[in-house]
């Protein structure tokens, strides 16, 4: 029915073209470590428990089955806002719903790459998705690179940003889940969980967002304010149809605004001019999709085409077998929640996850 190129990425466009430069990441859980951040203070008192768990090496899902356990309450009473990666050190937050009960004691948790590191009483359940943002702290190894381009395309994105690409576990394996939200909009797929349901209904829009993306940093605008542009503000997530406004392209250069790109739905694109002509292009030929989604009444909905990470840095780590040889790259920032840090890698340099390579040796029996 559609056709999508494999490996899927490689057919989006490169902020900065595709780099010569490649490294391995996730050699050690340690060399891949993210740290939720919420944009609230917690109150110290009410009847939801917020714990601050670090974990390694561990699933989401798992660890939240053992806060249970550990505080005797169901798994439905415990609020996380999202999944976090497993071969990864991961501190996040979780909430439990202890009404009228003591705080259960963290040393009785008694699992070795789970810690509690801090438990602060608050009113509410941390709901899904209610981060403001995560900060990353990440090593490439095995780099193969010569250091002066490399700085370049670092300064690049410390300046610039990066397009704020959908990552390729939004699409699943080879892009598994675009052919399955196929079947699904087409009507094919019968009792579909909830779950799945949505994971197939947000595979087909980032894909699509994804294509306008990558075809405005083909045209070197996905930075740059345009005609027609629905806009954004940095820090939020609300949108609007550019008014004409002078300072609208200046704003847009400062990083106070962002273009954006559509999360398709109900009803009619909002941009206008040459961007609603590109974005329409675009996503017409997807028309199973836009009729399923039509369909399912959802709203349309905007993302912005540029992230701009936060307090990016990074450190050359020396190795190998002269003073001056780089065996390894740290680097560190901070994206708004919903953004992707491996987005940021692929504009670093052409990245092979250590952890899906093993699985592969295994897999062929190497």
């Amino acid at each position: 029915m559609y056709d999508f190129p494999q490996p899927l990425m490689d057919s989006l466009a490169y902020a900065y073209g595709k780099p010569f430069c490649s490294a391995v990441y996730k050699v050690s859980p340690e060399d891949f470590v993210v740290e939720e951040q919420i944009a609230y203070e917690l109150s110290g008192e009410g009847e939801h428990l917020w714990c601050w768990v670090e974990k390694r090496g561990e699933n989401t899902d798992w660890v939240l089955q053992q806060l249970a356990k550990w505080a005797g309450v169901s798994p439905a009473r415990i609020g996380v806002a999202g999944q976090k990666d497993r071969h990864a050190v991961t501190r996040q937050w979780f909430s439990i719903q202890l009404p009228g009960q003591a705080d259960p004691n963290p040393e009785d948790l008694g699992l070795e790459n789970v810690k509690i590191l801090k438990m602060v009483r608050h009113q509410r359940k941390l709901q899904t998705g209610g981060l403001s943002g995560n900060r990353f702290e990440l090593v490439l190894r095995q780099l193969q690179a010569q250091p002066d381009e490399l700085q370049t395309r670092l300064l690049q994105i410390q300046q610039f940003g990066v397009p704020n690409y959908f990552g390729e576990q939004r699409f699943g394996f080879k892009g598994n889940n675009l052919c399955k939200a196929t079947d699904f909009l087409q009507g094919k797929m019968k009792r579909v969980k909830r779950n799945q349901k949505s994971l197939y209904i947000s595979a087909a829009r980032s894909w699509l967002f994804n294509l306008v993306l990558s075809e405005r940093v083909s045209q070197e605008n996905w930075n740059r304010f345009k005609v027609g542009d629905v806009l954004q503000l940095e820090g939020s997530s609300r949108w609007f149809v550019e008014d004409g406004s002078e300072d609208l392209a200046e704003r847009v250069e400062s990083g106070d605004l962002h273009p954006t790109g559509p999360l398709v739905g109900r009803g009619e694109l909002p941009s206008q001019e040459s961007v609603r002509t590109l974005e329409e292009s675009i996503v017409q030929p997807y028309d199973i999709w836009l009729q399923g989604l039509e369909q399912l009444g959802l709203k349309q909905d905007r993302r912005s085409l540029r992230v701009l990470p936060k307090d990016f840095e990074w450190q050359w780590l020396k190795g190998g077998s002269g003073e001056e040889a780089v065996a390894a790259l740290k680097v560190s920032f901070s994206l708004p929640a919903g953004s992707y840090a491996t987005m940021v890698l692929r504009e670093i340099c052409q990245i092979q996850d250590a952890q899906i390579a093993k699985k592969m040796e295994q897999h062929s029996g190497v």
